[in-house]
């Protein structure tokens, strides 16, 4: 599947946090990686990396783990015949200016069972997944029943018995394989300082949060000589079933850092949306406008764009007893109040064209290092088997950014006990073996 081309269960118990994800985190015997990983050279790296999905952000992420130095890219699959060509043609000019082979024609999967193919081939020990979101639960779960290490881009699914199908597989990764989930923020050096000072108290109480995801319109080709499946499956950021709608592929990012700073996810929701001043290119919305509720009487009110022109914004600020905090994506980012600290180098902000963060991952300012951390990381954690698994936290900013959805959807007020016993499938209705 192309990242640029870029569901039942019954859950009728009522999952608290705790239970939700003490069970995904729960410890296991540390495993090594084996030995014969740890004679790579240069011209041969340790960890041999296959990408699924060869679209603009599965290409970013696979390119940035070759610069980790420690990675080389050796299998390639799509579901289209282009992407995987351009794709190959990229890697192979960037690895051999590093002395890495080119891409063995045996490596190159393309077609519906290109990602059973990738996952099962003997010549890789990971898997990058940046698919379509609603194929990633099924992708996943084929690359970890093949014994690969996994770097799953967000969001993990776009329902709910696709989210807790990935806490199922997460749960059979635990202590065996990193399953990472691209919330690279996380790794970024300025967020990890901020958080790491908020939650030893420099907020004192947290009262209350607003975020916002103010970002402008997603181009993509008008593909004419394909048909309308097609190009659904090519321009699936337009297609609510295939990316989960804006809030959940989108604006996760923000949601997740909340859910990162109040360590913990919204209780209930409430929230508006549409898709006014949008052009007629699919079904998503164009703005969602939500109140969260958090435990301990902390509300955070959210509100994005995917159409606006000529501006964009990303941050997050709470508000506590003691200070107020901002994380923006460019622009001064820090603490004011009681104890104050701002991040270095954080005070420009960048050009007000908002593609390259939006569509490939190519960022600047505050998120400069997020990528290169973020691929570091589960490099070393491959390499050191001291393995990671994101799982259920990567389900837990999906679930929250669904229920602002339902919440938006129905017109109604939305609890997250209420959203766990979903089981209503979102179904693209296309069938991959039937493509003209």
């Amino acid at each position: 599947m192309s990242n640029d081309c870029k569901h039942q269960v019954d859950s009728s118990d009522k999952i608290g946090r705790r239970k939700f994800l003490g069970a995904a985190a729960a410890s296991a015997g540390v495993m090594f990686i084996r030995p014969s990983f740890l004679r790579g050279t240069a011209a041969n790296p340790a960890v041999r990396v296959g990408l699924l999905g060869c679209g603009g952000r599965g290409t970013e992420d696979a390119a940035n783990l070759i610069d980790t130095g420690g990675v080389r890219v050796v299998a390639l699959a799509d579901l289209f015949q282009d992407q995987l060509d351009t794709a190959r043609a990229h890697f192979d000019q960037i690895q051999q200016a590093k002395g890495y082979p080119a891409v063995d024609s045996s490596q190159l999967f393309v077609g519906p069972s290109a990602y059973q193919q990738i996952a099962t081939s003997k010549e890789l020990d990971a898997v990058v997944i940046a698919t379509p979101p609603y194929y990633h639960p099924q992708h996943l779960e084929a690359v970890v029943a093949a014994g690969k290490h996994v770097y799953l881009e967000k969001p993990v699914a776009v329902d709910v018995p696709g989210a807790l199908r990935v806490i199922e597989v997460g749960k059979r990764a635990e202590g065996k394989l990193s399953l990472d989930v691209g919330f690279q923020i996380r790794d970024c050096p300025p967020f990890v300082e901020l958080v790491r000072r908020i939650h030893n108290g420099a907020l004192g109480n947290i009262v209350c949060g607003e975020a916002h995801y103010l970002a402008g319109y997603l181009d993509r080709p008008a593909w004419p000589k394909a048909s309308p499946v097609e190009r659904r499956l090519r321009n699936w950021v337009y297609d609510r079933t295939l990316s989960g709608d804006i809030i959940v592929e989108q604006n996760i990012h923000v949601i997740d850092i909340c859910n990162w700073i109040l360590k913990a996810h919204p209780l209930k929701a409430s929230a508006t949306g549409g898709r006014l001043g949008r052009p007629t290119d699919g079904d998503v919305y164009g703005n969602y406008n939500v109140l969260f509720q958090y435990p301990d009487g902390v509300d955070v009110t959210f509100s994005s764009t995917q159409f606006a022109k000529g501006w964009w914004d990303v941050t997050e600020r709470f508000f506590g007893t003691k200070g107020t905090s901002q994380s923006p994506y460019t622009g001064p980012l820090g603490i004011w109040g009681d104890d104050p600290w701002q991040s270095p180098g954080s005070v420009a902000k960048d050009s007000p064209d908002s593609k390259g963060f939006s569509a490939t991952g190519n960022f600047s300012s505050n998120l400069e290092f997020a990528d290169s951390e973020k691929k570091k990381a589960f490099v070393e954690s491959i390499t050191t088997g001291n393995f990671h698994n994101q799982a259920a936290k990567g389900a837990e900013s999906a679930l929250s950014c669904m229920m602002a959805r339902s919440a938006a959807y129905t017109g109604r007020e939305v609890t997250w006990d209420e959203l766990m016993k979903s089981t209503e499938v979102w179904d693209p209705r296309i069938d991959l073996n039937k493509l003209g």
